[in-house]
């Protein structure tokens, strides 16, 4: 039988630490399932409603795919449109009502999505009302 080298490092083999493992894992999982009680939402915040609206502009600006067959759902910017003046809207009926940290919430939000809509308009994918494609300026000039 070789002797074991001096140099090799060897396993030493403590139950212990097993033992403390389990219990830390075992107060992890109690400490998460008292924090995530089933049913309970969390309280309902501004912010909340300014995602809600912003998950139906992205949707109107064709950042969203169909679920069912995973291709991309065109851009309908009059859509889009409509719940970016919706968000305006609420910025202007809450300005005297919000926070600070609302306040930023609701222009940052504005802001990007005004910059993300007229990146789409200006690429030339957007759709009309009736979901057919919408004519760049240039070419509605030349028909005309």
């Amino acid at each position: 039988m070789p002797e074991p080298n001096e140099n090799e490092p060897r396993i030493f083999v403590d139950d212990d630490w097993k033992e403390q493992a389990r219990r830390e894992k075992e107060d992890a999982d109690r400490m998460t399932r008292q924090d995530e009680l089933p049913g309970e939402l969390p309280a309902p915040s501004l912010a909340e409603i300014v995602q809600m609206i912003a998950v139906q502009v992205t949707f109107g600006l064709g950042g969203i795919r169909d679920p069912q067959t995973g291709q991309a759902i065109p851009p309908d910017l009059m859509l889009a449109k409509h719940y970016i003046d919706l968000l305006e809207l609420f910025q202007q009926k809450t300005a005297d009502r919000v926070n600070e940290n609302e306040k930023a919430i609701i222009e940052g939000t504005l802001h990007e999505l005004r910059m993300l809509f007229v990146h789409v308009a200006q690429s030339g994918a957007g759709t009309g009302a009736a979901g057919e494609p919408k004519a760049k300026p240039q070419q509605a000039d030349q028909q005309s």
